[in-house]
């Protein structure tokens, strides 16, 4: 069989750029978007990455054009104000850029995938969400008023509606630590959120992005996605194992 092709986008993101370099290691056919040509140059400057932008359908639609599966890892920045002082107390403030909105990245540039891969008939879509959008009031959306994981959830249930075979990914709080050395854990609705295991690390995020494209039991599926903490249970290995648990569809 000739090996899947596979687009990332935000491959120039701190998670996308791992799931880009597992799929390369894997012998997927590795393509990513990414928005600048100093993203591009950031992970390796190939061929393979695209330079397009996801709020403008048209930009993306060479990337797109091929390929067997998407992952979707896009997402909208909040940036802080300057100006705080974490001395003085309080909190930071944040905003979005304009034209930066997660409505505009998180809703219309994730839709514009969605469309773009359907009408490309690509078989599988797997789009990372977040955990906390069962909440309206949770904190991250008041951050810069930007309603962050409401958009992000309607994008989700666009996805789910479209009829392409589609992996809901929604990881808790992400760490900037070492994959493959955690047991992984799996949940609905948020319920991880009332737990002390709420974070994953980025690379078992990726990890589970580039495992999911080969289970059936991950199909018209979606699911919370934390971790123990390291040294607490066993490390996940068994991918099929994990993935049997999910229950359910959104």
């Amino acid at each position: 069989m000739a090996p899947s092709t596979v687009l990332v986008t935000g491959a120039g993101g701190r998670t996308g750029q791992i799931v880009y370099k597992t799929l390369k290691e894997r012998q997927y056919v590795a393509r990513g978007l990414v928005r600048t040509e100093e993203s591009k140059q950031k992970i390796g400057g190939a061929d393979d990455v695209f330079i397009g932008d996801i709020r403008d359908a048209g930009s993306i639609v060479p990337a797109i054009q091929g390929i067997d599966a998407l992952i979707i890892l896009t997402s909208a920045t909040p940036k802080m104000k300057p100006g705080f002082d974490p001395t003085k107390g309080g909190r930071p403030e944040f905003y979005f850029d304009d034209g930066a909105y997660p409505e505009q990245v998180d809703w219309i540039g994730q839709k514009n995938q969605i469309d773009a891969a359907k009408a490309a008939g690509v078989k599988r879509v797997v789009l990372v969400g977040s955990m906390g959008g069962t909440n309206l009031n949770h904190p991250l959306n008041s951050l810069g008023n930007g309603n962050i994981l409401v958009w992000k959830r309607k994008a989700e249930q666009y996805l789910a509606d479209s009829g392409i075979p589609y992996t809901i990914i929604r990881p808790g709080g992400l760490l900037d630590k070492d994959g493959g050395l955690r047991e992984l854990i799996l949940g609905k609705d948020d319920e991880l959120l009332q737990t002390e295991t709420k974070t994953i690390p980025r690379a078992d995020v990726a990890e589970v992005c580039v495992q999911a494209l080969n289970y059936e039991e991950t199909q018209f599926k979606a699911f919370d996605l934390a971790s123990k903490p390291e040294g607490v249970g066993t490390p996940t290995k068994d991918f099929k194992a994990l993935f049997s648990q999910i229950t359910s569809r959104f």
